[in-house]
């Protein structure tokens, strides 16, 4: 859904704001590039169609993670690589959220509390897993952290793709019990993940009081488990709304008033059962709360455990998958994944370079001297 606004244009009015000394050397780094994208600073380069001969000038992008310009192709590429991997058994969808009283450390020290809940996520289903009263057996996760709530408010949350079962100790396929109502009970996943995770925090040994360590177990943690997919066709579904989600997408935002220095995006009131409403804030509060979820640098928001580990699927996803039956998922009614190459004047031909340029710009009446230059 293309957006008559940008995230770009907020960046671009406040450029002061993210070259004063409130951000950290990476977070000017990320703004700055995603301000640029897609703009004669980042250079780029013409194409020719090999079919109509018309030109085209494009402009690079920044291939940032952070930018709601540049995930679209990523996030295709990334769901067709994971359709191979998907098994013929029910999934289910579960939220592992901290609570408001870790959003401090997350923006001191985002590496281990992110870290740690992922951590902390993964072991709670091994341990539920692995009990035979629950299940008995070795399971998957594919999970992705989400730092955001709809106002751009800090909010870490890991959403996670689980299998409805695990591979028991001879290899064979065992399914989750409770007739697939539930994948475990959420309430005592919520125990379990708040142990873990306080522990595994003060194993990181950061500057947080004793007191404050009590006061995590003063109220309940939220674990949310829906309700099984049935197909793999809603898991893939699933995975694309969630993987290269980035705080808030181009489409969101309404209006951009550059005399008020307001910028004004659509949120969903979840507490009005996900009514549509509009917020407006300045421009200055937009960059900021923006800033918040810029994450560390090298650090992977989306994770694989389990029997969906990369190690594990080269030697016996294909097997596990032969033993349930599964069925290769169509593409019907589906886009080609790589259209860059493609002209978009005619749709049929394919673009070929004839020319590149740096940040300068292309040369004056490039469209011109380049059609001279091809006559005899």
């Amino acid at each position: 859904m293309r957006s008559h606004f940008k995230v770009a244009d907020v960046l671009e009015m406040e450029q002061d704001q993210i070259s004063s000394q409130t951000f950290t050397g990476w977070h000017k780094r990320t703004l700055h590039a995603i301000r640029r994208c897609r703009t004669p600073a980042m250079g780029g380069h013409i194409d020719k169609c090999d079919c109509c001969h018309k030109l085209h000038i494009s402009y690079n992008s920044c291939r940032n993670r952070h930018c709601p310009t540049c995930q679209g192709h990523k996030r295709e590429e990334w769901i067709r690589a994971r359709e191979s991997e998907l098994l013929n058994v029910p999934y289910f969808h579960v939220v592992f959220t901290l609570p408001p009283e870790l959003n401090t450390y997350a923006l001191s020290h985002p590496k281990a509390v992110y870290g740690s809940l992922f951590k902390a996520a993964w072991a709670t289903l091994v341990q539920f897993g692995a009990n035979p009263k629950h299940l008995g057996a070795q399971m998957g996760m594919i999970a992705i952290l989400h730092t955001w709530g709809q106002n751009l408010s800090l909010h870490p949350h890991l959403h996670c793709i689980v299998p409805g079962g695990g591979v028991n100790r001879s290899g064979r396929w065992k399914p989750a019990k409770n007739k697939g109502k539930y994948l475990f009970n959420v309430e005592s996943m919520s125990v379990v993940f708040r142990a873990k995770y306080v522990a595994l925090l003060r194993k990181e040994k950061m500057p947080v009081p004793r007191e404050n360590y009590n006061k995590l177990f003063d109220k309940n943690w939220v674990v949310y488990a829906k309700q099984q997919f049935h197909t793999p066709k809603y898991v893939v579904e699933y995975l694309g709304r969630y993987t290269h989600k980035i705080a808030i997408s181009n489409y969101r935002i309404k209006e951009v008033d550059k005399m008020n220095r307001t910028v004004t995006f659509w949120t969903k009131n979840y507490k009005k059962g996900g009514r549509k409403e509009l917020l407006k804030l300045s421009t200055h509060e937009f960059v900021r709360r923006f800033a918040l979820h810029v994450l560390p640098k090298g650090f992977t928001r989306i994770r694989h455990y389990g029997i969906l580990s990369s190690s594990w699927k080269k030697e016996k996803l294909p097997a596990l998958q032969e033993m349930l039956a599964t069925a290769q998922i169509e593409h019907k009614g589906q886009k080609p994944l790589l259209l860059n190459g493609i002209c978009p004047s005619c749709k049929k031909g394919k673009l070929v370079n004839i020319m590149t340029f740096d940040g300068r710009g292309p040369p004056n009446c490039w469209k011109e001297n380049l059609t001279s230059a091809e006559q005899p």
